[in-house]
């Protein structure tokens, strides 16, 4: 599991914040805070993987605290959650080392998808960190494994399909290595494997996707779907 410090000082959007992050397979809230000082505590206190930052703290702004916890010998990952929109903010953001960026408001599919990009980073350095070098090859991947990409609309999606459903699961295909079963598939977004199936193959018909089989010794054979549209 990822655990998950949520940090924002409206006490509201902390728990709609938390309320998120525990809907994500993989994540729960470990802790919140609601201004720098708690913050500095929980990430003293226990282990912490990811923050959840708000810029706007009443001690100190979310990038002072994210240089604050550098300084202090804490490695643990940033993704900015703020209303602070401006170019320079977002500038420094990058300099301080958050993976993502998300301006407020914003909706429960697009945390996820950093969520899930997040997660699919740490993945991808796991398989790569026994080797104690990358190659270019691996350094590309851990990179690309990042990338919250803007997903193409879904033209002419059949009755009862979504759009937010449809870019969750283009978003775990474009992230992924290797082809996925629609098993896989939902395993990776918390969807049926029926319904998973049901939206792997309109998308597979509609072109984003291409079908490829997996024979076994025995039974009928395997479809596994790899991304790709542009």
């Amino acid at each position: 599991m990822i655990d998950v410090l949520v940090v924002d000082d409206d006490f509201r959007v902390a728990e709609i914040n938390a309320k998120y992050v525990g809907k994500v397979p993989g994540f729960r809230v470990a802790a919140r805070a609601h201004n720098a000082a708690q913050a500095l505590a929980a990430v003293e206190r226990q282990r912490i993987d990811l923050v959840l930052l708000d810029h706007y703290l009443p001690d100190m702004t979310g990038l002072e605290l994210a240089h604050r916890m550098r300084e202090n010998g804490h490695n643990t990952d940033v993704i900015m959650i703020t209303a602070a929109s401006d170019v320079s903010t977002v500038q420094a953001a990058m300099r301080q080392g958050a993976l993502h960026y998300l301006v407020k408001p914003f909706t429960f599919a697009a945390l996820r998808s950093r969520l899930d990009s997040y997660a699919a980073l740490r993945r991808t350095v796991d398989r790569v960190s026994g080797r104690g070098a990358a190659g270019q090859e691996q350094v590309d991947r851990i990179f690309g494994a990042l990338r919250a990409l803007p997903l193409p609309a879904s033209p002419g999606l059949p009755s009862g399909q979504s759009e937010p459903t449809t870019d969750l699961i283009c978003g775990v295909l474009h992230r992924a290595d290797h082809p996925l079963s629609a098993h896989e598939v939902a395993a990776e977004t918390g969807l049926s494997r029926s319904t998973a199936q049901r939206y792997l193959r309109h998308m597979e018909q509609s072109g984003r996707l291409r079908l490829s089989l997996k024979y076994g010794d025995t039974g009928r054979p395997e479809h596994r779907y790899v991304w790709v549209a542009p």
